[in-house]
């Protein structure tokens, strides 16, 4: 999911994804229909698929475009080996098919070239300067349909979708050495319901307590200190505050590439799996100290860290809730970093997110993933959450934070948040009930009027209409 914020003429902050919170659907599927094997040779991939039955089509589970070009990536980096099978799109998916319309052939290969590009929601290919590549376990997941007409009906969020197949069964090799996951090495790796990223090449591995780190050798030192610091402190302020994460966050891993030194650019992403933390940088601008990169770094990882807890501990449920859980991380990385310092213009913060949730509330929230409006999920979900947050100060003096422990507490068990628990906590907390409506009008139909929307929900707040622009004082 895309955050986008200037900070000098010529240079951008690039998020390229932050957290994808919810479980997939695939989860709830049976016996794996496809094994694959992995093997990094020198700069390439090859990946074999075993597939044990005949299907007229083979779809991607994991199908994000990329950013800004709204492109599928495969076609890209993907060479489809087998004679008579083709990479293809089809609606919300890339797909395996035959030429002539019958069934794929049981093996396929592909030769991977990898490259580092950004994607919308979700979890992004890492390159390392020294040809070391990262990759999410699940890209290679792939599920059978009966035809391409079946593909094209499929919808956006697979979840509610019975697919009737597990995940992918995948291993990994490399032909230079052991693989790197969960901060441990190893000769190779099976994976299949985990949810993770598996490095190939060379890393340098860092243990310190409560983090382990595997950073860029070639990652400007002065960025490397300022992550390997923020992470476990980060960490603990927010166990302090909410209490314990979900397994595997006590002692998170934290991964960061470095795509060189690109003139006139800086860019700087960052996404969360369950226990790791993973970040890409490139440009003129990272290489010296600066204290406003240093400061979004900072950000960034205060809102990755959130979402061990919102998002991994509790889940939203569907993809069209996703506000709960990006606006949320948003709200409580505003707090963790106007804890760790006073003097961090948290105003700033939140008036952009004010500035964009008026650019994208006349449109359907629920459906902004459909129309790569992603960001809106992050800015009107921050303002929901600052409606949330007046609501908890009433009733007990607590911040957003103190909602959100009270959200983790009533959810922990089946691990879902749904918009009817956020709204029924909301209500309990004080919120109004016009307010409510105003929130579920804007994620079902959205708005006429954007700016009296925020206006309303942001009672409480010091806020005005300042000629045209809604404005935080």
């Amino acid at each position: 999911m895309d955050i986008r914020a200037g900070l000098a003429a010529m240079v951008s902050v690039v998020a390229l994804l932050t957290g994808c919170a919810t479980l997939p659907p695939i989860e709830r599927g049976g016996a794996p229909s496809a094994s694959a094997s992995v093997i990094r040779q020198g700069d390439t991939l090859h990946l074999q698929y075993q597939l044990d039955r005949d299907a007229d089509v083979w779809a991607f589970f994991d199908s994000a475009l990329m950013s800004e070009v709204r492109e599928p990536w495969r076609p890209r980096q993907w060479q489809v080996l087998t004679p008579g099978v083709v990479l293809d799109r089809e609606g919300f998916y890339d797909i395996l098919r035959s030429v002539d319309g019958g069934p794929v052939p049981r093996t396929v290969d592909i030769r991977i070239t990898p490259k580092a590009v950004d994607l919308e929601a979700e979890y992004p290919t890492l390159k390392f300067s020294n040809g070391a590549v990262a990759l999410p376990t699940r890209q290679m997941t792939v599920f059978p349909m009966e035809s391409v007409a079946a593909v094209a009906a499929l919808p956006s969020d697979l979840n509610g979708v019975d697919l009737a197949t597990g995940p992918t069964q995948v291993r990994w090799r490399d032909e230079a050495g052991p693989v790197l996951y969960a901060g441990e090495r190893r000769p190779e790796l099976i994976t299949q319901y985990e949810r993770s990223y598996v490095l190939l090449g060379q890393a340098d591995v860092t243990r310190d307590e409560g983090l382990t780190a595997v950073i860029d050798l070639a990652l400007p030192h002065w960025m490397a200190n300022t992550l390997a610091d923020a992470a476990p402190a980060t960490g603990r302020w927010y166990r302090q505050r909410l209490g314990a994460a979900s397994s595997g966050a006590e002692k998170p891993v934290l991964m960061a590439a470095w795509n060189g030194p690109t003139q006139r650019m800086t860019s700087m992403g960052g996404s969360v799996l369950p226990g790791l933390i993973v970040m890409s940088f490139e440009g003129r601008g990272i290489e010296e100290p600066n204290p406003e990169i240093r400061e979004r770094a900072l950000w960034f990882i205060a809102h990755e860290a959130a979402h061990f807890w919102l998002g991994q501990t509790v889940r939203y449920e569907y993809a069209r809730d996703a506000w709960i859980t990006e606006g949320g991380a948003d709200l409580m990385a505003v707090r963790a970093l106007k804890a760790r310092d006073p003097s961090y213009d948290d105003k700033s913060e939140l008036q952009t997110e004010i500035d964009d949730c008026v650019k994208y509330a006349a449109r359907p929230l629920g459906s902004a993933g459909e129309r790569g409006e992603h960001r809106a999920y992050y800015a009107c979900g921050a303002v929901f959450a600052m409606a949330a947050e007046t609501a908890e100060r009433r009733k007990s003096g607590g911040d957003f934070l103190d909602f959100v422990r009270l959200l983790l507490s009533e959810n922990r068990r089946d691990g879902v948040v749904t918009v009817q628990d956020w709204m029924s906590l909301y209500a309990r907390r004080g919120g109004r009930p016009e307010q409510a409506s105003l929130m579920l009008e804007m994620v079902n139909n959205g708005t006429r009027d954007p700016k009296a929307a925020v206006l309303a929900l942001l009672e409480g707040w010091d806020v005005a209409l300042e000629g045209d622009r809604v404005v935080l004082r």
